[in-house]
């Protein structure tokens, strides 16, 4: 997400911190070699569930509210709906304080990665990056979103 043009969007914080929460809710071996594996730096689920709604209020409003703000146009804010009703859903079944491994093994959480991941890939593909690259820390994100 480092290359990510930064004065492109307005509210390019927001946006980083959404592309941020989806890519690792997206990427399943990421998921089971940092967030299963217990690895440090990457918070787990629930924090990149806070990502995605923290500011944007996604859990409470359609992402098309912030169409030419955080998102690009409708089918991307569409995207992002779908996957954060996906992986809100589950949330709310199995509590925010699960294990990963709850999450992991939730028969919806397969359509939860994918919308992620359509969501995930069209950002970043408008972004200009590379979809597969691995996801960033906390710490870069955190560092990318003070700069400017």
């Amino acid at each position: 997400m480092g290359g990510m043009p930064l004065n492109d969007m307005p509210w390019w914080r927001w946006r980083s911190n959404v592309r941020s929460a989806l890519h690792m809710l997206s990427d399943p071996l990421f998921q089971e070699e940092v967030w299963l594996a217990g690895a440090a730096g990457y918070g787990d689920v629930t924090d990149a569930v806070y990502r995605l709604v923290e500011d944007t209020w996604l859990d409470s409003w359609s992402a098309d509210r912030y169409v030419g703000t955080i998102f690009r146009d409708a089918q991307e804010a569409a995207a992002v709906d779908l996957a954060v009703l996906r992986v809100l859903r589950i949330l709310h079944q199995v509590g925010p304080d699960a294990p990963v491994s709850v999450y992991l093994e939730h028969p919806a959480w397969p359509e939860a990665v994918r919308a992620a991941r359509q969501a995930h890939v069209r950002m970043t593909a408008a972004d200009g990056e590379d979809p597969d690259a691995r996801p960033s820390s906390v710490d870069v994100l955190r560092s990318l979103t003070r700069a400017v």
